[in-house]
């Protein structure tokens, strides 16, 4: 990417590191042990889909609501996640009618067909979506890491067509294949085999007593790029990693979004290739892409005006949603 973090569609975010947080895996690993507190009174709600599989949503309502919002998380994260817990907590508090969309699998129960769901798998999100438009007109979406990189990717591929007030993507991997090497290599490499220990234990539960007919050895997989050649790809029907990662990468719809879209990214992001980030000219005049120098991964840990402790992320995403709802009425 050539250096243009202050021009028409890229800017120097605010976020400014807490004293002694400056390292990036200090951050990222901040913003995913730090245990947050649910505070908003949660319900599940079970969506039958047109396919005869199921999606779980949790759902937090205001005696009020001024509008909805949803929360799409990381790989393999929930509602337990931190910072999906923050930013749950904090839209509910706001008076959104607030839901978290469990990916297909990660409920607790494991879904009803072999494949399950990907970082380009946008059918659930599109379906759920435009029907809580046809209830309660347009929302807001937020999704984080993966979940940012399907929610991008539906808001290019549904251009203008996308039922949305406004959209937020946190840490977004913008270009797959190269961020799944990256998960190999140097100091990623503690955060890929983290991550393909977690897809592997959903996995091996999934499947615990019938296992797919094409499913390797699971000793052999060792790394993201692994899983997704051998398990995400067949299951999915792709020909293999390069063309999951090709197909689903939302870097080449990113010029065709047609709603407001706050993207934040750190520069010092360890799981994301700094070489990866768009440049302004592959943004929409309706994309805003906020390039920190410090953050880490879905952490942004800094300080509050007494000087403790405060992740900036929920109340800048909190003043973006409030902007575009109240120029768009509730």
């Amino acid at each position: 990417m050539k250096d243009t973090r202050e021009s028409n569609r890229i800017r120097t975010s605010g976020f400014r590191p807490a004293p002694g947080l400056r390292n990036a895996h200090l951050q990222t690993l901040a913003g995913g042990l730090l245990p947050a507190r649910l505070h908003a009174p949660v319900t599940r709600e079970r969506w039958e889909l047109p396919d005869g599989d199921f999606a779980d949503i949790d759902w937090a309502e205001p005696q009020t609501p001024r509008g909805w919002a949803l929360v799409l998380p990381g790989l393999v994260g929930d509602l337990r996640s931190p910072y999906a817990t923050r930013v749950f907590n904090r839209l509910y508090r706001d008076g959104y009618r607030t839901g978290l969309l469990n990916y297909r699998g990660l409920s607790g129960t494991p879904n009803r067909f072999p494949a399950s769901y990907h970082a380009g798998f946008t059918r659930d999100l599109d379906l759920v979506a435009r029907q809580l438009h046809s209830l309660h007109g347009p929302g807001i979406v937020i999704g984080y890491s993966m979940g940012g990189n399907l929610l991008l990717k539906w808001l290019g591929d549904g251009a203008a067509d996308v039922p949305l007030r406004a959209a937020v993507a946190i840490s977004a991997p913008f270009h797959l294949a190269p961020a799944a090497d990256h998960l190999s290599d140097g100091p990623a490499r503690f955060y890929g085999r983290h991550l393909t220990r977690l897809m592997l234990n959903r996995v091996r539960h999934k499947f615990r007593f019938t296992p797919p007919p094409q499913m390797p050895p699971m000793a052999q997989i060792r790394s993201i790029r692994d899983f997704d050649e051998h398990i995400t790809a067949p299951l999915h029907g792709f020909d293999g990693a390069r063309d999951y990662y090709e197909r689903n990468s939302c870097i080449g719809g990113l010029g065709r979004i047609a709603v407001p879209t706050l993207i934040v990214n750190a520069l010092d992001d360890p799981l994301i290739p700094r070489n990866t980030l768009p440049a302004d000219d592959m943004l929409s005049p309706q994309v805003t892409l906020e390039l920190s120098e410090h953050g880490g991964h879905i952490g942004f840990l800094g300080r509050n005006g007494r000087g403790l402790p405060h992740f900036w992320l929920e109340d800048h995403v909190a003043g973006f949603i409030d902007r575009h709802v109240a120029r768009t009425g509730t």
